[in-house]
C-alpha cells in the first residue's frame, strides 16, 4: 500500500516529485485495476495539482460524490453518463489542499446493497465489502494513498476491515455531504480510507484545515472500554479474535482496558436505526423509486418495498430514541477515553453476492460519533479483520490518536 505520510515525507525531502508520486498511482492502476475493478473511470493523464499539504497525493472519489470532470453514475443505470456541473464541497476541499482527483471508485448502486464486481485485493474470491467497495479496494491494492467513501450503515468501516486498511468515519457533518447522493440525511457521513491510521489522520487534517487531527509522535495510553455489542448478536470466530487481539495489545502497551455494557437506550437505538434509514430513504429516492421503479437496483428496490409501512409516528419515535441514546452514550465517555468494538462480524464473506453485514457499525453511525478502523487480525485465506476505535462526538482527534496507539501496539512482538 502507499502511505500518504511516507509519500509526503519523500516529497518534502525532494527525493520524489509530485509528478512522480501521481505517476506511481497511475502505474499501479494500470497494473492492478483490470483485475480488481476498483475504478469506474480514471484520468490516464492525471497530473499533480500545484501546492498544498496533499500535493502529489492521488485520490479516488466514491461514485456517489459529485465531480465536475468525471461522471457521477451512482452505480445505477438511471444515472448512466450523468455529469454534474460542479464538484461537491468535499472534493473542492481536496483540490484546495493540493490533491489530484485521479478517478471515481465503484459503489454499490446508490450506496445500498446491490454489489459491485470489485474484488477484494487480499483474496479475489471474497467481497471487498460495501458500499464504498472501490475506495477500500483501491487503497488496499496500493493504487492510491487516499480515497473518499461514505457511510450510512457501515459502508466505510466494514470494507476497511475486509480489505485491511485504515479508515475514519468522522463525527457527523465534520465533512460536508452537499453534492453527495443522499440516502439518509440523519446518517450519511463522508469518510476516508488510507494505508495506516496516521495517513487518514493527515488526510482529514488537510481537508478540514484542522492540524490538530494529525496523530502526534508521542501518544499517551488511553483508557479503553471494550464493547462487544451483544445486542447485535455473536460475531464469527475471526471477529472475536480481532477484538481480543487488539484489547490485549493495548493492555500490554500500557492502556487500562475493561469491558463495558451499554445503557439499554443505546441498545434500543441499535434496533431503531433501520427505521430512520429506510423512512428517510423513501424520501431521498422518491423520484427514482416512483418514476424509475423497474430500473431501480433490485435489492434496494426490495428494501423500499418492504419498508413502506413505516409511518411518521414510527420515525418520530425512533428519532427520539436516538437523541436519548446519544445523551446516554456521552455519559459513558466520562469513564473511558475511547471505546473498542467490532468492525465486522468477521472476515469478508466469500463471493460477490453480498457485501457483508453492517450490524456492528450501524449504531455508531446513528450516534454520529467518530469511528476509526484498525486492522487487527488475519483470518484464514489471508483475509484481514479490523476493530473500531470510537470517541465521543467531536472527539475525532482523540479517536485517531487512540487508534494510532492501538495500531502501534499491534506491531509489537
Amino acid at each position: 500500500m502507499i502511505s500518504l505520510v511516507e509519500l509526503q515525507e519523500s516529497v518534502d525531502r525532494g527525493t520524489l516529485t509530485t509528478e512522480a508520486a501521481v505517476g506511481q498511482s497511475l502505474e499501479a492502476i494500470r497494473a492492478h485495476d483490470k483485475t480488481i475493478g476498483a475504478f469506474v473511470c480514471h484520468d490516464e493523464n492525471a497530473r499533480a495539482q500545484g501546492a498544498g499539504p496533499l500535493r502529489g497525493v492521488a485520490v479516488g472519489v466514491k461514485d456517489i460524490i459529485d465531480t465536475a470532470d468525471f461522471p457521477t453514475e451512482m452505480g445505477s443505470q438511471i444515472y448512466r453518463g450523468h455529469r454534474p456541473r460542479g464538484d461537491a464541497p468535499v472534493v473542492m476541499a481536496l483540490r484546495q489542499a493540493g490533491a489530484t482527483i485521479i478517478g471515481k471508485t465503484t459503489t454499490t448502486a446508490f450506496a445500498a446493497n446491490d454489489p459491485t464486481a470489485t474484488l477484494n485485493p487480499r483474496n479475489h474470491a471474497h467481497t471487498p465489502g460495501g458500499s464504498s467497495s472501490g475506495s477500500a479496494a483501491a487503497v488496499a491494492a496500493g493504487m492510491i494513498p487516499l480515497a473518499l467513501g461514505t457511510q450510512t450503515g457501515g459502508s466505510v468501516i466494514r470494507p476497511a476491515s475486509f480489505c485491511g486498511v485504515a479508515a475514519i468515519k468522522p463525527s457527523y457533518r465534520l465533512l460536508p455531504t452537499v453534492g453527495v447522493k443522499c440516502f439518509s440525511w440523519t446518517l450519511d457521513t463522508v469518510g476516508l480510507f488510507g494505508a495506516k491510521v496516521r495517513d487518514v489522520a493527515r488526510g482529514l487534517a488537510a481537508i478540514t484545515n484542522r492540524p490538530e487531527l494529525a496523530v502526534p509522535a508521542g501518544v499517551a495510553a488511553p483508557r479503553i472500554g471494550v464493547v462487544t455489542q451483544g445486542f447485535a448478536g455473536a460475531p464469527d470466530a475471526s471477529g472475536a479474535a480481532a477484538l481480543q487481539t487488539a484489547a490485549r495489545a493495548a493492555k500490554q502497551a500500557g492502556s487500562s482496558v475493561r469491558e463495558l455494557a451499554m445503557p439499554e437506550i443505546v441498545a434500543e437505538a441499535w434496533r431503531i436505526h433501520p427505521i430512520v434509514q429506510e423512512f428517510e430513504a423513501h424520501q431521498s429516492f422518491a423520484w427514482e423509486y416512483r418514476q424509475n421503479y423497474d430500473a431501480m437496483p433490485p435489492l434496494l428496490r426490495g428494501r423500499l418495498d418492504e419498508s413502506k409501512g413505516f409511518t411518521p409516528f414510527d420515525y418520530d419515535a425512533a428519532i427520539d430514541v436516538a437523541a436519548r441514546a446519544r445523551q446516554a452514550l456521552g455519559a459513558v465517555f466520562d469513564e473511558v477515553d475511547v471505546l473498542l468494538t467490532l468492525s465486522a462480524a468477521g472476515a469478508a464473506p466469500k463471493g460477490l453476492s453480498s457485501t457483508g453485514d453492517p450490524r456492528y457499525n450501524r449504531l455508531w453511525t446513528l450516534m454520529g460519533v467518530p469511528c476509526v478502523n484498525v486492522p487487527a487480525h488475519i483470518a484464514e485465506g489471508g483475509l484481514p479483520v479490523g476493530v473500531t476505535v470510537i470517541a465521543r462526538f467531536g472527539g475525532d482527534a482523540q479517536a485517531l490518536t487512540a487508534a494510532g496507539f492501538i495500531e502501534d501496539a499491534l506491531k509489537r512482538p
